[in-house]
């Protein structure tokens, strides 16, 4: 080993400081130890330089290599192989004027080891340069001397596949933080400076330039803020002229990036507005002007421009803020992308059709598509295309993946002589009853129900008053409900629409039986399958799932156990094929409920118990916190006091998350029945406690005593 020193130019110094990169610059250190050919790759700004500076100052290294370590700026001189063999010559201090191939330098290099990193690379390994091919195989001939450990930084991910590849990610949090504050000497750390530091993707340059702009500018985290609100990345420009955007610019710079064609940036401005970027699967049927498309997206990725994530191409936030298109209307290529999300959120939602299961992609991207409707809705607000996908999109949450949306205050904010407010405020409903806030969907019903009165639409009047029925018997508000489904009913009738009349009377059936009506309830259960049979076939299985359903909860009720499972059997068997979560989800909930009521069933109850969560998660944290509820109760049932706690504090967390307030309160009420137990010196007598059966009804005596008609004794509760 030769460790003394050589003719040749020393390397710059190293950086002040390398926040959170101790771990990979040890692995570096560890390959260039074994003379290991390495290439640290990322987008531009991520901090490859400074990580291959931080190595060749590192301790070992310098042991190692003594002052053989040389840096070589491949951006610096044009893209030739004979510019970089002679940059190679005078760098190493091998004296060999204009060498004509690697051979005249191969004994000086072999003589002694020697460390070189090759910065910028991606300036002579760009794959349409002038001389691409001749100058990737010198590096590639470079890599294989065996006493050379080369060390690559480089944008591109077109190197060499014998030298040892390393993707450079952005920085953690605590990383980030440090890198600001060793600039930025104006404040304290500050949450607001967090914010921002994450909502550039912890990316190292933007954060130093951020930093540098505060600290010159004497910027406190407030007027920071501001800044950042108002001009975004167009904020991190130096005094002396040093910006991301030329750091951007430099990338779209590159040869092959221009053989993209004219397309290629306002490309990777579509990629950039979307903040999930583009799922792989779509780019066909998104982009199907670009003939080209799977190849131009692939060189993105090479390029370091964009990656992939969960089967989609993104961007780091920074970059997807500056290539975003500034007045979207303004992309040809984004407007095409939103007429055909539009066309697609346009498909039918009928659970009968066999291409219901197609609609859930939503579940995938549904944070793009609520951005595109936030930015479209703000900017082309008379549109009735943008309007009808907003409330296409909200039916597709419903079915698929129930949560709320940023564009709620958006539609309630529309006047109510809008023309899409009656059904933008329906569609919003239905999410609030996804999540089980019954409360604010009957506010919101009640308003639709005031406009489409107003209008005079009888259609919009049935339908909305059997939704409100819905509502008020999941509120206990029985009475009301039971009114208000008799007149959507009659409606429907004067409409001939057969459809409605069953969907009114298994509601009403439902109604009935939570009023403990249970021979009212089996005959409007029976009348609306005298009504559903009259529909196609195709179009009136999930009605008769429902139906079956209902008939399970009415014989359950009455005692009738066998008959009850026998009539959630032929729903689960229908349903199955299509694999309808609400249906399987109540089938097995509903079934587990009754096989625990009859006691000695309790293996099955759990497994089927399991099974309906199966179906609630990734369709329904709704219906997954009524069976975590479940569970908790047979677990206090059976004086497992503590395990009870533990699960009704699950369910508890998941209802608060969603903010279903009858259904926290809920939970409340049991963790106070739990820890009575817990106090209780002796309980032995668990029939003492309470029918599973009847918890929920229970608990809702505790908790809405005057909106029950119904005495402990009319329902069979037992409590001591």
């Amino acid at each position: 080993m030769l460790t003394s020193s050589a003719p040749g130019e020393l390397p710059p110094p190293a950086p002040r400081a390398c926040f959170g990169r101790d771990e990979l610059i040890e692995g570096i250190v560890g390959f260039t130890e074994h003379l290991t050919p390495i290439a640290l790759v990322g987008a531009g700004g991520i901090g490859k330089t400074s990580i291959a500076l931080a190595v060749l100052h590192h301790d070992r290294v310098k042991q190692r290599f003594g002052q053989n370590r040389r840096f070589i700026r491949c951006d610096q001189f044009p893209a030739t192989v004979a510019h970089l063999l002679n940059r190679l010559s005078k760098v190493t201090g091998a004296g060999i004027e204009n060498p004509e191939g690697l051979t005249p330098l191969c004994p000086f290099l072999s003589s002694r080891e020697i460390l070189i990193v090759l910065d910028n690379a991606e300036s002579i390994l760009d794959p349409q340069g002038l001389d691409a091919a001749p100058i990737y195989d010198l590096v590639e001939e470079l890599s294989h001397l065996p006493t050379l450990c080369l060390c690559v930084t480089s944008r591109i991910s077109t190197i060499p596949p014998e030298i040892e590849t390393i993707d450079i990610p952005t920085l953690s949090m605590d990383a980030a933080c440090d890198t600001f504050y060793r600039i930025y000497k104006y404040g304290r750390r500050s949450n607001l400076i967090n914010d921002i530091l994450e909502r550039l993707d912890f990316h190292p340059l933007s954060i130093t330039l951020l930093a540098t702009v505060a600290h010159q500018n004497k910027w406190d985290a407030n007027r920071l803020t501001k800044e950042w609100e108002r001009r975004r990345t167009s904020v991190l420009r130096t005094q002396h002229n040093k910006s991301l955007a030329a750091t951007i610019e430099l990338s779209l710079a590159s040869p092959t990036f221009q053989e993209f064609g004219p397309n290629a940036r306002e490309l990777l401005g579509v990629i950039a507005f979307f903040p999930q970027g583009v799922d792989e699967k779509n780019l066909e049927w998104l982009f199907p002007t670009i003939s080209n498309g799977i190849n131009v997206f692939d060189g993105f990725c090479t390029l370091s421009l964009t990656y992939r994530s969960n089967d989609f191409i993104t961007m780091l936030a920074p970059l997807r803020d500056y290539l975003s298109p500034k007045d979207p209307r303004s992309s040809l290529l984004l407007c095409a992308a939103k007429g055909h999300y539009f066309t697609r959120l346009s498909a039918e939602l009928n659970p009968n059709e066999p291409n219901f299961g197609e609609t859930r992609w939503i579940t995938s991207e549904d944070v793009n598509i609520e951005h595109l409707l936030d930015i479209f809705t703000t900017i082309d607000a008379d549109s009735d295309d943008v309007w009808d996908a907003c409330v296409n999109f909200m039916r597709h949450l419903h079915w698929h993946k129930q949560r709320l949306t940023v564009l709620r205050s958006k539609i309630e904010g529309l006047p109510d002589g809008h023309s899409a407010k009656l059904k933008c405020l329906f569609s919003l409903s239905l999410l609030f009853a996804s999540i089980g806030n019954q409360t604010k969907r009957k506010q919101i019903l009640d308003h639709a129900l005031k406009l489409s009165k107003e209008q005079e639409d009888n259609g919009w009047v049935a339908l909305v008053l059997w939704h409100l029925s819905g509502t008020n018997r999941r509120m206990i508000l029985h009475e009301q409900g039971i009114q208000q489904a008799k007149e959507a009913l009659e409606i429907f009738e004067q409409l001939d629409n057969v459809m409605g009349q069953a969907q009114c009377l298994l509601e009403l059936g439902s109604l009935l039986h939570s009023d403990q009506q249970l021979d009212a309830a089996e005959e409007a259960a029976s009348r609306a399958v005298r009504l559903i049979d009259l529909i196609p076939e195709e179009g009136n299985r999930h009605l008769i799932c429902r139906s079956r359903c209902l008939f399970g909860k009415i014989y359950g009720s009455k005692g009738e156990v066998e008959e009850a499972i026998h009539h959630y059997d032929i729903a689960r068997e229908i349903a199955s094929p299509f694999n309808w979560h609400d249906i399987l989800f109540e089938v097995h909930y509903k079934t587990a409920w009754l096989l625990l009521d009859v006691g000695g069933y309790e293996d099955i109850a759990h497994t089927l118990a399991e099974r309906a969560k199966s179906h609630a998660v990734g369709h329904s944290e709704y219906d997954l916190g009524y069976v975590v509820l479940m569970q908790a109760f047979a677990l206090y049932r059976q004086l497992r006091f503590e395990r009870a706690r533990s699960e009704a504090l699950r369910a508890f967390d998941i209802f608060q998350g969603l903010g279903a307030t009858n259904s926290f309160e809920l939970c409340t009420k049991l963790l106070q029945l739990i820890q009575d137990g817990l106090n209780s010196p002796v309980v032995s007598d668990r029939d003492s406690i309470v029918s599973p059966c009847n918890w929920y009804r229970f608990l809702r005596i505790l908790i809405f005593p005057s909106k029950l008609k119904e005495t402990n004794e009319t329902i069979g509760l037992r409590v001591e």
